[in-house]
């Protein structure tokens, strides 16, 4: 053979040079298509270099499961050998990263960078978003109880977040989720490795004004047989009986006045007596005093 190439060809070799090539990292399947697509175009140029073919071939069948149990070999290798560095998944695939034993020496190849620190406020609106993602501004808030402006923009400032979108509400808000850099700061490959994350995402949470039900709670309307009559609703009867109310009250504020009139009246008619009698009284005193004076 013209290249040099191992006595034997292990497939977990093949696997540690593909991921170490990679920039950005690379996934089980994205590995798995790149040995099959090896050995396919080796085989089409059987005819040229018949030896080259058979030996890549000799790598056998070529599987995401295959792929998965080369990478666990890799692992336990550089465990057992104490290597410098590890294998882990991320979000976009498996990279090499420095074992984190020396990170003591590796710190000095940096001495301007320190590790970045969330505050407080920033982790907890941070914890909001992860578990309920995408979530708008006020749905964090209606959690906190305090206004998140400030906290949202240095996080989206670092890229630990992003605009996920408008939800479907009134004003359209902005909807916002994790990025990668999320997972690869807090070391994990999707968000369903977050502690108690299937549990955390069922606790129902308070909403904002904006986003409640408008009539949550309410009762349905009942369905009645197709022809069949509406029947009155209870709050027709209810203000009929309340205007029956009303007339049987003015009936009786008429009825009152009507008796204050007959009183009133009788004591108008006890008036003119007692001045009927008084000017009877009179006429007879005149009476008397004519007589008199005839005497």
């Amino acid at each position: 053979m013209e290249m040099d190439t191992p006595p034997t060809l292990e497939l977990a070799t093949v696997v540690e040079a593909l991921i170490f090539a990679a920039q950005d990292g690379i996934r089980t399947n994205e590995i798995v298509k790149a040995i099959q697509s090896a050995i396919a175009g080796a085989q089409k140029e059987e005819s040229e270099n018949a030896s080259e073919a058979e030996y890549m071939a000799s790598i056998g069948d070529v599987t995401e499961e295959t792929v998965t149990q080369a990478i666990q070999t890799l692992s336990d290798r550089y465990e057992e050998q104490g290597h410098a560095f590890v294998l882990l998944e991320r979000a976009d695939g498996w990279r090499v990263f420095t074992n984190p034993s020396f990170s003591v020496w590796v710190r000095e190849l940096f001495p301007g960078k320190k590790p970045s620190r969330l505050s407080p406020p920033a982790l907890e609106t941070l914890a909001i978003i992860a578990y309920r993602q995408p979530i708008t501004k006020a749905g964090v808030e209606a959690v906190r109880g305090v206004s998140v402006d400030g906290v949202l923009q240095t996080l989206l400032d670092r890229n630990i977040l992003r605009i996920a979108g408008r939800a479907d509400l009134p004003g359209r808000p902005l909807l916002y989720e994790t990025t990668d850099l999320f997972l690869e700061h807090f070391g994990i490959k999707s968000i369903d490795e977050l502690p108690n994350a299937a549990e955390l995402r069922a606790v129902k949470l308070p909403q904002p004004e904006s986003e409640a039900p408008e009539a949550e709670g309410a009762e349905q309307p009942e369905l009645l047989p197709e022809g069949a009559e509406e029947p009155e609703s209870a709050t027709a009867d209810d203000s009929k009986d309340d205007d029956s109310e009303d007339d049987d009250s003015e009936d009786d504020d008429s009825e009152d006045d009507d008796s204050k009139d007959d009183d009133s009246k009788d004591d108008d008619s006890e008036d003119d007596d007692s001045e009927d009698d008084d000017s009877e009284d009179d006429d007879s005193e005149d009476g008397d005093s004519e007589d008199g004076d005839k005497d």
